[in-house]
């Protein structure tokens, strides 16, 4: 019998919002997931996380994201759980390591995907992975299927649809600073966090 079949979203979640969670339960349905994890990326090697609340904070706010949904959603904190930078290929080794007989998904945007040969370890990242990418619209991600196949596996692009939301974190950092609502952009579990500690009341935007 085969292990169960993992998506991987990855991200700083600065805070989650609700397109991270549409992303990763259309990923769920269409490539026949058991499950989809959050991947924290506690240190980031090339992005510098604004208004951070730190990573501790920011994996509590994916936990609140994805409360009630467990069994569908989970939330990994694999990164916080290592030194040094939070590269991709070293994260997917580790959870390999840690259920070897599970395969893997790494959910990505089509410029992600596209840019994959600049990743450090890129091989490594299709050796412990297939790439799920998502689709909107008529963008059929042509230059994300060229990076795969040539990194020598065009057989683990894995591409899926999903609806095209114009929302971002750095969006819902600057809504709250500016004391506007972010009901209904972020899941309930978050908006109450958010609310109740004061993140992301001062500092600058993106």
């Amino acid at each position: 019998m085969s292990g169960p079949r993992i998506g991987l979203l990855g991200g700083t979640f600065n805070p989650p919002h609700v397109g991270h969670l549409v992303l990763a339960e259309c990923a769920r349905d269409e490539l026949g997931l058991d499950e989809v994890r959050l991947v924290l990326a506690a240190r980031p090697p090339h992005k510098h996380v604004e208004d951070d609340p730190g990573p501790e904070e920011r994996l509590a706010l994916c936990r609140a994201a994805v409360a009630g949904d467990e069994g569908r959603l989970a939330v990994s904190d694999v990164e916080l759980r290592r030194d040094g930078p939070s590269y991709t290929a070293d994260t997917l080794a580790g959870l390999h390591d840690e259920q070897p007989g599970a395969s893997f998904v790494l959910l990505l945007g089509g410029d992600a995907a596209a840019g994959l040969e600049s990743w450090h370890r890129p091989e490594d990242v299709l050796r412990f992975a297939a790439i799920g990418v998502a689709e909107r619209g008529e963008d059929t991600h042509e230059r994300a299927r060229a990076a795969v196949a040539r990194l020598g596996h065009p057989d683990r692009l894995e591409p899926f649809a999903m609806p095209s939301l114009e929302l971002s974190s750095t969006a819902i950092r600057a809504r709250v600073r500016a004391g506007r609502t972010i009901r209904h952009l972020v899941p309930p579990g978050v908006e109450a966090r958010i609310d109740r500690l004061g993140l992301y009341r001062g500092g600058r935007s993106t």
